[in-house]
């Protein structure tokens, strides 16, 4: 069975499989304390959360979409490596109006360009296929590179602003920020490229 969601230049993102395989791979991604730095400190995540919560999570069907909300990424090489994963997940689950862009990536695929790709390939197939109109992203204010990611891939700085999270990181004194890209802010980018009748 083909599980591919899309495909660019060189991955494929699929639909995760509730599997020891793929449960594996996502313990090791969130076991590097470098992956996790933004998210919670540098705390892994135990393999039983990861079965009980975040593969079930990963693995959800938004009726909104239709589809899952992530995907894991890997190359499109006959090695098909595991890159990490990328989110496109709608804010209100059976609306497609607004998503939520979001990635993380193994440490050994950063600085590769590969987030852009994904990340302007999924907001591509969200405002011509899916019936996206907004796209957003957060990160931490600090968190440089995932910002330079969100503005490669064309989203635009919104706001900065302070949330209550349950992990208390080096840099959150700082807050985050929202970037987000509208579809009709998009087709001016690229003309041609917009849903048909609209």
């Amino acid at each position: 069975m083909d599980d591919t969601f899309l495909e660019t230049r060189r991955m494929r993102l699929r639909a995760f499989r509730a599997n020891d395989e793929d449960l594996g791979l996502l313990v090791a991604l969130d076991a590097d304390p470098d992956v996790m730095r933004y998210i919670n400190g540098g705390r892994p995540t135990s393999r039983e959360e990861m079965r009980t919560q975040r593969l079930p999570r990963f693995r959800h069907v938004h009726p909104g979409l239709g589809t899952y909300g992530y995907w894991a990424a890997e190359t499109r090489d006959d090695a098909r490596a595991f890159l990490g994963w990328f989110e496109f997940r709608p804010l209100v689950d059976d609306r497609p109006d607004e998503v939520e862009l979001g990635y993380r990536l193994r440490k050994e695929a950063w600085g590769r360009g590969y987030a852009v790709e994904g990340s302007r390939a999924l907001i591509r197939k969200g405002f011509t296929e899916l019936g996206v109109r907004r796209v957003t992203a957060n990160a931490m204010t600090v968190h440089t590179a995932s910002r330079r990611v969100m503005e490669k891939a064309g989203l635009r700085y919104v706001r900065t602003f302070f949330g209550d999270w349950p992990d208390v990181v080096e840099g959150s004194e700082h807050g985050d920020v929202e970037y987000a890209l509208t579809r009709s802010e998009w087709e001016r980018e690229h003309p041609g490229c917009g849903m048909d009748g609209e």
